[in-house]
């Protein structure tokens, strides 16, 4: 697990919404900082991946702040959020699958290109050493993630493994200090959830903020820095891994889900 820094990066404040007059989310609180990883946890329909939207700007909370770097940015769209430092992953993957796995990494680098769109659609001058950047920065970022070797294939053509890590890769061409993870392990073999695994630690070690969404709990156990427990939208607990994994309210919500204990979250 990381070391941690004291410096709050993302505070979430009795952040809640409605769906319906049903409490989607209800007063969660909580904060990380950097090269922390902070990973939230529940059963389906808990609100996890609700939270992510209303932290990254899809939706607008009916109340509570979010507040990133001590800014309160709880009404900002997306964009917006993205140019901040913040950058996210998603349940179901978001790759454009006709286009190359380099120029999908190349697309999360944008939001902090200085041209526009249409310069770059036409190859002018001015934006030729820019591109050049871009393309460097998102080879990099996929030999770090363990996708040199299909640089130039289309992302359709990439195993689902692969597609999780190129998602990531391209997150983080935005250079976030704070990266979302939406389940990133989902559907993932044994040896690709290790190399995840590996990658979720690397990049906390970076200084980014990790806010982690899993189901596979040893995954979980293992990495994380702190746990928050949702329960129907509302904070169950919230700890380290041992405090969490020991709580009897845990073990009850968890009862026959297989929760690990802290002796096999290390195996």
């Amino acid at each position: 697990m990381s070391l941690l820094n004291p410096i709050s990066l993302l505070s979430v404040s009795n952040i809640g919404i409605s769906f319906g007059g049903i409490h989607a989310v209800d007063g969660v609180t909580f904060e990380t900082s950097a090269g922390q990883i902070f990973s939230i946890i529940g059963p389906n329909g808990a609100g996890k991946t609700t939270l992510f939207n209303l932290i990254s700007g899809v939706y607008r909370a009916e109340s509570g702040i979010v507040m990133l770097g001590g800014e309160d940015v709880s009404t900002l769209p997306p964009e917006a959020l993205a140019a901040r430092g913040l950058a996210r992953t998603f349940q179901n993957l978001q790759i454009f699958f006709r286009m190359s796995a380099l120029e999908n990494v190349m697309v999360g680098a944008h939001v902090h290109e200085k041209r526009r769109a249409l310069s770059h659609l036409f190859g002018l001058p001015s934006t030729a050493r820019e591109n050049r950047g871009t393309r460097d920065a998102a080879m990099a970022l996929l030999e770090r993630l363990h996708l040199a070797g299909v640089t130039n294939r289309s992302a359709g053509s990439l195993s689902y493994g692969q597609l999780k890590r190129l998602e990531i890769a391209r997150a983080l061409a935005s250079r976030p200090k704070i990266l979302l993870l939406d389940e990133p392990a989902a559907g993932c073999n044994p040896t690709e959830t290790a190399e995840i695994d590996e990658i979720i630690v690397e990049v906390a070690k970076s200084g980014v903020a990790i806010v982690l969404v899993e189901h596979d709990m040893k995954l979980v156990m293992g990495v994380s820095d702190r746990v928050l427990v949702l329960t129907q939208g509302r904070m169950l607990i919230e700890g380290t891994p041992e405090e969490v994994t020991n709580a009897p309210e845990v073990i009850e919500a968890y009862l026959g889900t297989g929760l690990p204990t802290m002796e096999a979250s290390h195996d």
